[in-house]
Formats: C-alpha cells, sequence, structure tokens
C-alpha cells in the first residue's frame, strides 16, 4: 500500500508521514457508505412506522422497540466493539459487522411479525456497533499523515452529520413508492460493496500486544450505557418520571463501578493510557457538549416545520435538509484553515461562537419564520460540525494508533449520552414553559405536548378552537426560544473552555 508510519532517515531524524494515494482515498469512499447506511438507519422508520404497524399490528410496546432498540444497542455496544477490533483486527470487525447488517437488513426488509422485525432491528444495532468505530480506526491506520487525516475525519464528520437527516428523506420516498421494506433493502448493495472491495483496498491493523479482553467489563459498560441511554430519551416526552430518574441513576452507578474496574484491573476493555495522552480527554467532553446542542436542538426544529408550520412530515423532513447544505462547506474550510496555521483553540471556539448564533437565531423565530429557523438550524450545525471535525481529529491524533478503535468508540459513545442529555435537558426546559403557557381549562392532553393540543383543537368547533390552535403554537415556540437561550449559554461556556484547554495544539501535527 501507498501508506506507510514514519521512518528514520540515514541521519535519524524521523521522516515525515508517508501520504495517503488513490488507493486509501478510494478506501475511504467505500467506507463512507456503510458509514452513511449507518447514521440513517436512526432515522430510516420516521416514515415507514405507519406503514408497519398496518401490516404488522404490533403493540404500543413492540412499536416503541422496533423503533428504539437499534440506538439502545448500538449505544450499548460501541465500547465492546471498539476493544473488539483493536484485539481482532479493525478490517475484520468490519467485515463481519457488514456481513451482519446486510444479513439483517434482508431478514427486516420481510419480516412477518414484529418479533422478527425487533429482532432484526437488534442485529443491525450490533453491527452498527461494529462499523462505527471501526471505520475511524482504519482512517486513523490509512491516513497516517496529519493534514490528510484531517481532511479524511471531515469527511467523516460530515457523512455521519448528514446521514441522519437524509434518513427520514430516504423513508418518506421509499414507503412512497414501494413498501415499507424497502427501507431496509436500500442497505444491501453498500454492504455487498464493502465485502467485495474491502478485503483488497483496507488495510489490517490492530492492537500488536492487546492483553486478555476484560469480558466483566462488557456487562459493565453495556449497564452503564443503555439505563442512561433510555432514562434521558423518555424524558423529553414524559418529563422526570421517578422512573426514567431511576434508570438514569442506575447507569450512573454502574458506570462509576466501571470506571473502577478499567483504573484497577490488569486487562481493561478501555484503557485509563488514553486519558493521559494530550488532548484526549477535553477532546471528548467537547465532543459531547457538541452532540448535546445538535440533537437538543433538532428535538425543536423538527417539530416546529411539522406542527407548528404545519408541514406535512416529508414537507418537513425535505425542508430539513436544507441546513445540512452549510454543513458541506464547514469541515473543508475548518480543515484549511488548520492546516494553514491557525491554532485548533481558536478554530474550535470559533465553531463554538458560530453554533451559539445559531441558537440566538432560534431565540428570535416567532410562530410564522420558517427562513429564520432553518437559518438558525444551519448556521449552529456549521458550527457543532466544525468543532465535531477538529475534536475527532484531535482525539485520533493523540491517541496511540494501537487503540484507535477503543478511542474511536469512546469518542461515539459520548456523542450518544450527549445527543441524549440535550434532548432531555433542552426538551425538559421546552416542555416546562410550553405547559405554563397553556391555560388550565384547556383539555388535559394540550398540556402534555404540542401534538395533543393539535388533536384537541381539531375536535373543538369554532373560535375556541382557533384560539388553543394560537396559544399552543405561541407556548411551544416560548419553549424553544427558551432552550435556545440555555443552549447559547451552554456553547458560550464551551468555548471558554476549548479557548482555555486547547491552545498549542495544532492541526498540522497535533503537538505543541
Amino acid at each position: 500500500m501507498t501508506n506507510s508510519t514514519s521512518t528514520a532517515n540515514d541521519l535519524g531524524t524521523p521522516a515525515a508521514p508517508a501520504r495517503a494515494g488513490r488507493r486509501e482515498w478510494t478506501a475511504l469512499g467505500v467506507l463512507m457508505l456503510p458509514l452513511l447506511l449507518v447514521s440513517m438507519d436512526v432515522s430510516v422508520l420516521y416514515f415507514a412506522i405507519p406503514s408497519i404497524t398496518a401490516d404488522l399490528e404490533p403493540s404500543g410496546t413492540q412499536q416503541l422497540w422496533i423503533f428504539d432498540i437499534y440506538a439502545f444497542v448500538l449505544a450499548g455496544l460501541l465500547m465492546t466493539m471498539g476493544a473488539l477490533g483493536d484485539r481482532i483486527g479493525r478490517r475484520r470487525l468490519l467485515l463481519l459487522g457488514a456481513a451482519a447488517f446486510g444479513t439483517a437488513s434482508l431478514v427486516a426488509a420481510y419480516a412477518d411479525s414484529a418479533e422478527t422485525l425487533i429482532a432484526a432491528r437488534a442485529v443491525l444495532g450490533i453491527g452498527g456497533a461494529t462499523l462505527m468505530p471501526s471505520t475511524m480506526a482504519l482512517i486513523r491506520t490509512m491516513f497516517t499523515d496529519p493534514g490528510q487525516r484531517a481532511k479524511a475525519i471531515g469527511l467523516w464528520s460530515g457523512v455521519m452529520t448528514a446521514g441522519i437527516a437524509l434518513g427520514s428523506v430516504m423513508s418518506g420516498v421509499l414507503v412512497e413508492y414501494f413498501w415499507w421494506g424497502s427501507v431496509f433493502l436500500v442497505n444491501l448493495p453498500a454492504m455487498a460493496l464493502l465485502l467485495l472491495l474491502g478485503p483488497f483496498l483496507l488495510p489490517e491493523s490492530k492492537n500488536p500486544e492487546p492483553g486478555r479482553f476484560g469480558l466483566l467489563s462488557v456487562p459493565l459498560s453495556v449497564a452503564a450505557v443503555l439505563p442512561v441511554i433510555y432514562g434521558l430519551k423518555e424524558i423529553p416526552a414524559n418529563g422526570w418520571n421517578v422512573q426514567y430518574v431511576l434508570s438514569v441513576t442506575v447507569g450512573l452507578l454502574f458506570a462509576a463501578l466501571f470506571v473502577h474496574r478499567q483504573r484497577t484491573t490488569a486487562h481493561p476493555l478501555v484503557s485509563p493510557v488514553l486519558f493521559r495522552a494530550r488532548g484526549f480527554a477535553p477532546a471528548l467532553t467537547l465532543n459531547l457538549v457538541s452532540s448535546f446542542a445538535m440533537l437538543g436542538s433538532a428535538y425543536f426544529t423538527t417539530q416546529y416545520l411539522q406542527s407548528v408550520l404545519g408541514k406535512s412530515a416529508l414537507e418537513a423532513a425535505l425542508w430539513a435538509l436544507l441546513p445540512s447544505v452549510l454543513i458541506g462547506f464547514a469541515a473543508p474550510v475548518t480543515t484549511q484553515l488548520v492546516q494553514k496555521g491557525v491554532d485548533r483553540a481558536y478554530v474550535v471556539t470559533a465553531g463554538f461562537v458560530v453554533a451559539a448564533c445559531g441558537f440566538g437565531m432560534l431565540a428570535l423565530a416567532g410562530t410564522d419564520s420558517m427562513w429564520l429557523v432553518l437559518a438558525g438550524a444551519g448556521v449552529l450545525a456549521a458550527g457543532i460540525v466544525t468543532v465535531i471535525s477538529q475534536m475527532m481529529d484531535l482525539a485520533m491524533g493523540a491517541a496511540p494508533v494501537e487503540r484507535a478503535g477503543t478511542a474511536s468508540s469512546l469518542m461515539e459513545t459520548g456523542a450518544e449520552f450527549g445527543g441524549a442529555l440535550g434532548m432531555a435537558v433542552l426538551g425538559s426546559i421546552g416542555t416546562a414553559v410550553y405547559r405554563h403557557g397553556i391555560p388550565a381549562s384547556a383539555p388535559s392532553p394540550a398540556h402534555e405536548t404540542l401534538g395533543g393540543a393539535l388533536a384537541v383543537a381539531q375536535g373543538i368547533p369554532g373560535r375556541a378552537g382557533a384560539e388553543l390552535l394560537t396559544v399552543a403554537r405561541e407556548s411551544f415556540t416560548n419553549g424553544m426560544q427558551a432552550a435556545a437561550i440555555t443552549g447559547a449559554a451552554l456553547l458560550l461556556g464551551a468555548a471558554a473552555l476549548a479557548a482555555a484547554s486547547l491552545p498549542g495544539l495544532r492541526g498540522r501535527d497535533g503537538q505543541e
């Protein structure tokens, strides 16, 4: 292959890392396809659920599991799969995951019962958990030149972010013209391409001295992640119910046990060495904050387009693609700035400030401000992608190459936590403001959600129904404004943290 690690010349001076050639960039393109589909599968059922419900007749609980189990399994197994890839080989794990993902997609497409579909979605989550950290770890292996690695990671970040938005749109288009199983069949060509070309284009890499696999750490990591993610995902919709608070608390207790074991065992699943690498801990923290802002804002903008402006679900999804245009510019421009010698601290700080401005635009929105909301979402997303691409590059450059899979999985697990936390915290703030604005005399469903208010208002004839509709939309918008102000304040705090913790870490070499 064109790529190789740094060597020493005859004078004993370390040679510059070998630059990646056409083969590595072609391999990156092959890796982007499964990455796009894995991220799309988070949202691909948005429009397919009604058709699935009509065909398979799942219970309410089964419908929730059909939708949520993919993300739960994915989040719960990221750390395990990242560590496993470091031990058995990232390419091997990637290809095993692609085979599992493709097989599960085929089973899901032709599932004849809710139970079969739930099981297939769970296997899709397992496959996704192998694919995501493996792709980033392989990028770390293939692109040893810091500048090229930064470009590759920028592409990775853009594809990952865009995939979530594209998933819902693709779902709507496919369900419009085909049957619901088609949303799963689109995974097959990409996985087949990866299985055919991967053995020839992708290098095998693993930790040469991995030590024993910490089996006890695996259930501890799952027990730490799943209850927290579950509780945080339920809080925005159902409030701070004791059940969900208890779930988060139990998860945090297991997280403390997991951390203790990693620090004391001779064979940790996640080596503490990673956190001693300069820049890794700040990258993990700031990446988490970025996901907090991204998904926390999406909780409001998607509802705003549908329930406040009255767009259909497919129309809302199509309009929501518009902010993605700015994402396409953000990562490449950011990479160029850092490679030209601009201190990473300045770039990341600016990214957080830009994202805070996006929240500021959302805070100014009224009930008829579609363009302002779309512009705000685009500015916010551009700022966040700027941060994410730099934090992934910083983390992967700081981590020892033999632990690249574990490092990638930690960053992605942190992003899952951040996104769930963002929806819980900002969603709860918005819900509290919304409920405060609904008249006490309004029917109970109107106090719960904007969707409930819209359903109630349709059943109330005349002026009273129209007034309830107006008040509900204004209350939701006020809640979005309050959440946006909170988000902007958090991002400005993150900008200050970046300015304090990142100076000296420059993009070209990751060193002072």
